[in-house]
């Protein structure tokens, strides 16, 4: 077997210590849904704290009034235009985390995104980015953030940021719980100077199925209760 290829340098993975281990807990298939629910969040939370630390910064705003009458200096977050994009079905557990996290309410950009079961292949069947609704004139924003738990073969958070690159924003996030190594490479790779792929594990292997080893299983499924569907 050949030697698994080193992660590139857009690609971080934390090493929390409080992380892995609810990314342990997240992994037994004895965890609850709602417990499921509950660690995707808290997930979310850390890896979105250490990510958002690099790419987001404080410029001085006007002067504020504290409620005791003490002048201060506030502070605004750069860039100003954020979108959080999370990718159905499972990415929909990690936007209250987002929202938490950013100084401000953001624009919700939901993408409909699966795989082909033969070829594993990405189809879209859902985009409410702004220019797919006619007439809404609404410019792209200068930092996209995808919400995708699990990274497989790469091929839908491939197809992610090729649409948001074209929707034109500036620079991607990808927010994640955990990702195969091939195919978070394959993400990586797809715009170096524009995506940055943060995530709390990285697992060596791919079942045939596409599926992490060992990884979370089915993470939608785990989130709605809709196992053996």
């Amino acid at each position: 077997m050949a030697a698994p290829r080193q992660l590139p340098p857009n690609v971080h993975v934390s090493n929390h210590p409080c992380l892995l281990a609810k990314l342990s807990q997240l992994r037994s298939k004895d965890t609850s849904a709602k417990d499921v629910k509950t660690l995707i969040h808290e997930i979310s939370l850390i890896v979105g704290c250490e990510a958002l630390a690099q790419a987001i910064t404080v410029v001085p705003g006007p002067a504020g009034q504290t409620p005791l009458g003490f002048e201060y200096q506030t502070a605004t977050s750069q860039p100003t235009t954020i979108s959080l994009v999370p990718i159905l079905r499972s990415g929909l557990g990690m936007v209250e985390a987002a929202q938490t996290l950013l100084p401000t309410p953001v624009p919700i950009h939901h993408l409909g995104l699966y795989r082909e079961p033969t070829t594993l292949q990405p189809v879209e069947y859902y985009n409410n980015l702004p220019n797919h609704v006619q007439n809404l004139a609404e410019p792209p924003s200068s930092l996209a953030i995808i919400l995708d738990p699990v990274i497989a073969t790469g091929g839908t958070c491939v197809a992610a940021i090729q649409t948001l690159k074209e929707w034109g924003t500036q620079r991607i996030l990808v927010l994640g719980v955990i990702g195969a190594a091939e195919g978070v490479i394959h993400a990586a790779e797809e715009w170096p100077a524009g995506v940055e792929i943060w995530l709390a594990g990285v697992d060596a292997e791919l079942t045939d199925r596409g599926m992490l080893k060992p990884g979370l299983g089915d993470v939608g499924d785990r989130l709605f209760l809709t196992i053996g569907k």
